[in-house]
């Protein structure tokens, strides 16, 4: 049966906000480092999917956050593959401290792409097979997120600094668009408590993305970004969507 899988990181200054804090993108970026780390144990890694021209994506993810690790602090992450559902491969992470309490707890969707079509590739039909386990700590799996009403609007532009290995905008630089939204004032008495994201639509280097968003009375914001579609003028498609507790 697989077994959770393990692995430590130490915060340092590159890891942290101006007030000190982990930024939410790079607890992502922990998530996604770990479960790359158990994706190569098992054999699943970027590397042996490309030979088989398919690489990971996640399409959805959620977390819940106790409180934000600071510079210096150990981090013990813990993941493991949950049961695989027809579409995807669902992904469970904690992170500890030194004293084992927990900082955080995130769950992940995960499917499989065709790195030429650029289109999912179900697991009945991929090869690839991961077994999965629960252990009841896992977190619900997130569900979809309407489309925000929202007047204010912000436009951003996919540079090279953003993409990952499979040339598109990597989920943890989302993070980093949402949390300009707002002024250092605002986060510094507004940690981040949990995030949902569902990423509807790759961005690839040069796109030009509107976010538009609103901050709820309930300290929760709303973003929902969409493009031009590409062949068909004055018409949009959503790249992504996010709702971030604070």
């Amino acid at each position: 049966m697989t077994q959770p899988y393990r692995q430590v990181f130490t915060i340092s200054d590159i890891h942290l906000d101006c007030f000190g804090r982990v930024k939410p993108s790079v607890l992502l970026y922990f998530a996604q480092e770990v479960a790359g780390a158990h994706a190569a144990a098992l054999g699943t890694d970027w590397e042996t999917l490309q030979e088989k021209n398919l690489f990971w994506a996640i399409i959805r993810q959620h977390i819940q956050v106790t409180r934000l690790p600071v510079s210096g602090e150990t981090v013990t992450l813990e993941t493991w593959p949950m049961p695989t559902t027809r579409v995807a491969y669902p992904r469970a992470t904690v992170g500890y401290d030194a004293d084992g309490n927990v900082l955080f707890r995130t769950v992940a969707v995960w499917v499989l792409m065709n790195t030429q079509t650029r289109n999912m590739v179900l697991p009945g039909k991929s090869g690839v097979t991961v077994e999965g386990i629960l252990r009841g700590n896992e977190l619900a799996l997130p569900g979809s997120l309407s489309p925000a009403k929202a007047e204010k609007t912000q436009r951003r532009t996919v540079g090279y600094a953003e993409l990952d290995r499979n040339l598109h905008m990597n989920n943890t630089r989302y993070l980093d668009w949402t949390d300009s939204l707002l002024s250092s004032r605002f986060h510094k008495e507004h940690p981040v408590r949990a995030i949902t994201v569902c990423y509807l639509s790759e961005a690839r280097e040069g796109q030009e993305i509107t976010l538009r968003w609103e901050m709820t009375d309930e300290d929760m914001l709303l973003v929902d970004a969409c493009r031009e579609k590409a062949d068909l003028s004055g018409s949009q498609e959503r790249v992504f969507a996010a709702q971030i507790q604070y």
